[in-house]
């Protein structure tokens, strides 16, 4: 994913699909400057990490090998 879609996705009231390695994210916060996001992984808000946008991807989770 890229940091615009990225950004797209944070500002949109809509539920878009996110994921991370194969595990559903929610977007809490895009820094555009160095194209990282910070994501809640699952359901656990404490569940937290701060990666970079490209290891992102929309839909379908990608599962691991």
């Amino acid at each position: 994913m890229d940091v615009k879609r990225a950004m797209e996705i944070y500002d949109s009231k809509d539920m878009v699909a996110v994921h991370l390695g194969g595990h559903s994210v929610w977007i809490e916060n895009v820094d555009e400057a160095n194209g990282m996001a910070t994501v809640q992984v699952g359901t656990t808000p404490q569940n937290t990490q701060t990666v970079s946008v490209d290891q992102l991807h929309e839909g379908q989770p990608h599962r691991e090998n």
